[in-house]
């Protein structure tokens, strides 16, 4: 009996002792070197569905910002196992055609699981511990592109600057978002806070696996109350949710934004 009570308390004693290692933020990564040059801006255009229109003049006025590479580092809270872990994040973008992402998972603030992702010239590569790796895989490749696309929450002006993007109406406080994809079309549902105009969530059907059996889940990304992004009315807080799983897998929280800076090895390598 003895022993049982001995195993019963070391079991309790490890399952805390896992879930305050859990509880420790990890420090902020160090800042990007480079600063954000003065941006150069074009007028917003004329025809864009209503709520659209409405969240560009809330966010940035009628002179829009020409945003081509963005660094993002933060941290976050994510669930890739059913287990909350606190996490720290890079991510790195060609705005509208690469990205990187780099992704630490931490216990006690010390780095327990790397993640790696990448798309970039069209050519995607996941990383993942336990998953596995995987390149090029045509689910995977599907489900980059809209990353690409979806974090440009942080930095939506492409989503006017870039001529191979358009809008179309659903009704007054949403829109259908088109981006490019390989010589085809996807599209994002947009839908917009009616009273402050902002940007609430967007939904895309995508690929959470890879392989041929793979089948595309409604994606649901989500802005959420948070600090401002550089001045702007653009949260810094997001979320990321599978439909059939109701929750967020992931929260991150911006802590640094850089425009417009030289990414040219960056977005190529990997880890910081």
């Amino acid at each position: 009996m003895k022993i049982l009570i001995i195993i019963i308390c070391i079991l309790i004693a490890l399952i805390l002792l896992g879930w305050l290692g859990f509880q420790v933020k990890p420090k902020s990564f160090e800042p990007y070197p480079e600063n954000t040059p003065e941006l150069k801006t074009v007028q917003l255009p004329a025809g864009l569905p209503a709520p659209v229109e409405r969240f560009y003049k809330t966010v940035y006025g009628e002179d829009i910002p020409v945003i081509d590479t963005v660094v993002i580092k933060g941290r976050a809270a994510i669930s890739p196992f059913g287990i909350k872990m606190p996490a720290r994040f890079i991510f790195v973008h060609n705005a509208g055609r690469d990205y990187r992402h780099y992704i630490e998972a931490t216990w006690f603030g010390i780095p327990i699981m790397k993640v790696n992702e990448s798309y970039v010239n069209g050519n995607s590569h996941f990383e993942i511990p336990i998953i596995g790796t995987f390149d090029n895989d045509p689910s995977t490749s599907q489900a980059a592109n809209l990353a690409v696309w979806a974090e440009a929450a942080w930095f939506p002006s492409i989503w006017v600057t870039d001529p191979r993007v358009h809008w179309e109406p659903i009704d007054d406080h949403t829109a259908l978002l088109f981006i490019p994809y390989k010589d085809q079309e996807e599209n994002f549902v947009m839908r917009f806070n009616p009273d402050t105009g902002l940007l609430d969530s967007m939904e895309a059907m995508r690929f959470r696996d890879s392989g041929d059996q793979a089948k595309k889940i409604l994606w649901i990304t989500r802005s959420m109350d948070g600090k401002n992004i550089d001045g702007t009315k653009l949260s810094a807080v997001g979320s990321a949710t599978w439909l059939d799983q109701g929750i967020p897998w992931a929260v991150f929280k911006l802590e640094e934004v850089k425009y417009n800076v030289n990414v040219s090895e960056y977005i190529r390598q990997q880890g910081k």
